[in-house]
């Protein structure tokens, strides 16, 4: 797990000054990556009849300077007064370049310096990456048999020899989770890949000629032109929520490099095109439920075990539901009782699962539980939002922060295990049972569609749960309640429409729903210099679940029916749970009563209303309404809090960094 920072000149060379700015730029994510850092510079494009360039190890010291020198050829040198060799760290001949590369390691495979990057396979390619192939051992002997030889004991390497191999289509072999460049000099280009389904970042931007990407939004901003907000991206996340589900950035200009793809730039041509490695592919041959549960237990056993290969400790978040304690059941199966679990409460013990937690517990899992207050909200909200570059979703990703950084400054722990992904791969949210009985009315199966809804009564799981409340999201006709205090013009995104199960499966995979997930995750764990793997994620076991027939996975009333189907070794009362409950804050009473004066005092001269987003006197009549009962949902509060603080430190006068609690108790 790494942070990396790179840019490419595809019509001229960068100067001594860049090379300086870029190794700073590279250096603003180093809890991403403490244990070790490297950059290098290097000259692809060819000039005057030379073949491309890199040798000379140097540095440069930061000198004020155009950062794109127009140079041509081998006509234009730097002035040498510019440069000053320093020992660790790399530069192209001739003092100028047209490539950089650059790497933050956190070590986890190999923890000696031969996992040092930028690596090199010493046939002109070179690569910084972000992440872990968790199958590298099985590549690794593939590539031995065809007679490649190694030289450290990283994944990093056997990414170089699968390019090598297999050239850029090669990645769909990668099981894991990656961002990563490829430099290749002998073909002049340079190969941008990322994971499939968004688990590692990789943004983005172009600047005339300029190609720049990076693990996070901040090591780009200062190469804007312009900082300007997008305000599309700002009014679907006050709207209706949403998170990571475009390309887009919040800020104009920025964006996110797509999932299962890649991104070949030239330098011979300056062309940029985009080429996808993976895509899904169903999967047939499974003839029952029986069997389905069966195959799935395998795939998921294994999928624990690889994300189980560290050279460092590894830990479960336990939340207590049903998917991470399936986890913390299989890396005890798989490891013993070696296995530690992490978890976040409630100060009040309600809003969690502490109960369902305990339970494992009980079974011999060692667990440490983290109290979650709301000075907690207060005392890191600046830091969290400055960690994720972007406004967040909720007080969860709080609490998921704290939790990190008890982990990091309490345990020797690196590497943590999370559910993320399993109530997208097996349909655990409620929307899906009832995408489910849509599905089943529009292809006229009405006995089918009444005995689950009859069998859910009787069982007394989703229908029990469900609220209009929560639902409005998905109903086309419901206006959010919210869009009345924006100002600017709305264009919903249609998260409503579910043709049939695994297409909407997909699009949660891919738009909707992971990708807001793994990024709050990746920023709070990297934050910590933590690394979080996602079981539910391995490739694998998303094809094979999106595949079965819905009637397997949602089954007499039950969601995810397959997993409970598949893991008997769960205490009955996790297995067989009834109600589904997400990561939990206390979060209405807190906005309700103890953060009533920072809302009013935050929308004072707003930041968004500036910006032509909120209309602050019809927010604050809005949000008057929900203290006094109104059935709004306490996130649309949240949301347009967390966003006008975002914003007043992005693009206002800092916030204020002190902030209080409301005195006032809180109603029982």
């Amino acid at each position: 797990m790494c942070g990396i920072f790179g840019a490419i000149n595809t019509k001229h060379y960068f100067d001594g000054a860049a090379l300086a700015h870029f190794s700073e730029l590279n250096d603003l994510t180093c809890y991403r990556g403490p244990d070790d850092h490297g950059i290098r510079a290097l000259k692809l494009k060819q000039s005057k009849g030379n073949l491309a360039q890199t040798h000379n190890d140097w540095n440069v010291r930061r000198k004020v300077g155009s950062l794109t020198a127009p140079l041509s050829g081998m006509d234009s040198p730097l002035d040498d007064s510019s440069w000053r060799p320093r020992h660790n760290c790399e530069n192209a001949s001739g003092n100028y370049f047209d490539v950089f590369l650059g790497n933050r390691r956190l070590s986890i495979i190999d923890l000696s310096s031969n996992g040092h990057q930028p690596m090199t396979d010493h046939q002109g390619r070179w690569i910084v990456y972000n992440g872990e192939i968790f199958n590298y051992l099985e590549l690794r002997r593939e590539l031995q048999a065809k007679g490649h030889e190694f030289t450290t004991s990283t994944d990093t390497e056997v990414i170089l020899h699968v390019y090598s191999e297999y050239g850029e289509q090669g990645f769909d072999r990668l099981n894991g989770m990656w961002a990563f460049a490829i430099a290749d000099v002998p073909r002049r280009r340079v190969v941008l890949s990322r994971d499939r389904f968004s688990i590692k970042p990789l943004y983005v931007l172009r600047v005339e000629g300029c190609i720049y990407f990076a693990s996070e939004i901040k090591q780009l901003l200062p190469l804007l032109p312009e900082r300007r907000l997008n305000a599309e991206t700002m009014s679907a996340f006050l709207v209706q929520g949403l998170l990571d589900h475009s390309g887009k950035t919040f800020f104009e200009g920025i964006v996110r490099a797509p999932s299962s793809a890649n991104i070949i730039i030239s330098l011979d041509t300056g062309d940029v095109r985009e080429s996808a490695y993976w895509s899904f592919c169903p999967i047939s041959g499974i003839s029952s439920s029986q069997q389905a549960a069966e195959q799935f237990r395998e795939l998921f056993l294994d999928s624990i075990k690889l994300r189980l290969r560290s050279d460092v400790k590894v830990g479960v978040l336990l939340s207590g539901g049903l998917d991470s304690s399936a986890i913390a059941v299989g890396c005890r199966k798989i490891n013993g009782d070696h296995i530690e679990t992490y978890s976040i409460v409630s100060e009040d013990g309600i809003c969690d699962e502490h109960r369902f937690i305990d339970m494992l517990a009980e079974t011999g899992l060692r667990n440490n539980k983290i109290v979650f207050r709301c000075a907690d909200v207060l005392q890191d909200i600046d830091r969290v939002l400055d960690h994720s570059d972007e406004p967040v979703g909720g007080f969860s990703v709080m609490a998921q922060f704290k939790l990190f950084s008890a982990i990091r400054q309490d345990t020797d722990v690196t590497v943590l295990l999370s559910g993320q992904g399993g109530d997208e791969v097996l349909l655990g949210y409620l929307k899906f049972f009832f995408f489910h009985l849509k599905s089943l009315y529009r292809q006229h199966k009405y006995s089918q569609a009444v005995f689950q809804l009859g069998a859910s009564l009787w069982q007394r799981t989703v229908v029990r749960q469900f609220t209009l409340r929560s639902a409005r999201r998905y109903i086309q006709t419901c206006v959010p309640g919210l869009s009345r205090a924006i100002k600017s013009e709305q264009v919903r995104v249609p998260v409503w429409d579910c043709g049939d199960i695994a297409s909407r499966q997909i699009a949660d995979i891919e738009k909707y729903s992971v990708p807001a997930l793994t990024h709050y995750e990746d920023r709070n764990s990297m934050a910590h210099s933590l690394e979080v793997r996602h079981p539910f994620l391995d490739h694998r076991l998303v094809e094979f679940l999106v595949s079965l027939p819905t009637e397997w996975k949602i089954r007499n009333g039950w969601t995810k029916h397959v997993l409970r189907q598949a893991l008997p070794e769960l205490p009955d009362a996790i297995r067989w749970r009834r109600d589904k409950q997400g990561f939990l804050t206390p979060e209405q009473q807190w906005l309700k009563y103890n953060l009533s004066g920072l809302i009013r005092s935050t929308f004072h001269n707003s930041q968004l209303a500036q910006a032509g987003i909120l209309n602050e006197q019809e927010f604050l009549n809005y949000y008057e309404q929900f203290q006094r009962g109104a059935a709004i949902p306490e996130s649309d509060i949240a949301r347009a809090l967390i966003a006008e603080r975002w914003m007043q430190r992005t693009f206002g006068q800092p916030a204020r960094q002190s902030m209080s609690i409301e005195s006032q108790e809180v109603a029982k």
